[in-house]
């Protein structure tokens, strides 16, 4: 019996045309496995929309798109017994990069064709869902600026915005309860890892995974400015972790206390919250394809 799939295509993640993704998908799916369906979202939330709608529907919801389309699809369907697979079309691909999917679309297509399903963990701040990497301060900011300005998506143009703003960007302090522990750091960034990686093969939480239990808490200090590449350099060969400069504690349920309201990001899409933030780990709550690669 053909299972039942539906892409869900994002047309304008990554800044790279959509229009040839269905023959793509004709062309390498399966189809004495899967019969499928295809639509276009239409916008903020549509994904999530249809996703939740039809997760009944479907034994696998496939989003081709970034790490933002994998929020939208996975957040409609976690906790239910539909797959999330991915087709990555964005411009980090963290949460893809991380499960071993390939970076091409007849790569991608060949994982769900051999059907290696897992169940990964989830993360939820103020109740809303993330799958990769959470987190206010620097990245937060940079997400913003990408999200109100005309830049292109992409790593070039990333780190040309991270250049420009860092110089001008204040670190902040922050009171954290992590699993009753309490902590004050300043700092320049916090994430909320549940993958080790931002996108890009930028890794801030080298022993992160997507089936401990746990989030880590990465505390990114103030550091000079003339240390920025090295920082860079840390992320790009998994050292992060070893940097003086770089905090990680593993914790379940983590509450964050702010000076003042600001942006914050879910796999890496901005959006604004207060100075009172609550963290909490779902193991389990998703079930995924994962490619070859995938060693966690």
């Amino acid at each position: 019996m053909k299972r039942k799939a539906l892409f869900i295509i994002n047309p304008v993640s990554g800044g790279k045309k959509k229009d040839g993704v269905p023959e793509l998908i004709n062309k390498y799916i399966n189809q004495q496995l899967f019969e499928f369906n295809t639509i276009f979202s239409t916008g903020v939330k549509h994904a999530r929309d249809v996703a939740r709608e039809e997760a009944a529907n479907y034994d696998m919801i496939v989003a081709v798109g970034g790490d933002g389309t994998v929020n939208e699809v996975a957040s409609g369907i976690a906790g239910t017994d539909t797959i999330l697979g991915v087709v990555p079309y964005g411009s980090g691909n963290g949460l893809s990069r991380f499960l071993g999917i390939p970076m091409n679309a007849e790569g991608a297509l060949q994982v769900l064709n051999n059907g290696h399903t897992i169940n990964i963990d989830a993360g939820k701040m103020n109740g809303k869902w993330f799958f990769n990497m959470a987190g206010m301060g620097f990245d937060a900011h940079i997400s913003q600026v990408f999200a109100h300005g005309s830049e292109k998506r992409g790593f070039l143009s990333y780190f040309k915005s991270s250049l420009q703003e860092i110089s001008t960007y204040q670190s902040q302090v922050y009171k954290l309860n992590i699993d009753g522990v309490p902590y004050v750091r300043e700092a320049f960034m916090l994430s909320l890892a549940n993958s080790s990686q931002y996108g890009n093969n930028a890794h801030v939480s080298p022993t992160a995974s997507v089936q401990d239990g746990l989030l880590d808490v990465c505390i990114i200090k103030p550091f000079p400015l003339y240390r920025f590449p090295e920082m860079g350099l840390r992320m790009f060969t998994k050292t992060a972790d070893r940097s003086k400069f770089v905090e990680i504690i593993k914790g379940k349920r983590i509450s964050i206390t702010r000076s003042k309201p600001g942006p914050i990001h879910l796999d890496g899409e901005p959006r604004d919250a207060g100075e009172e933030l609550t963290v909490d780990i779902v193991p389990g709550a998703l079930k995924v394809m994962v490619g070859s690669a995938y060693n966690k």
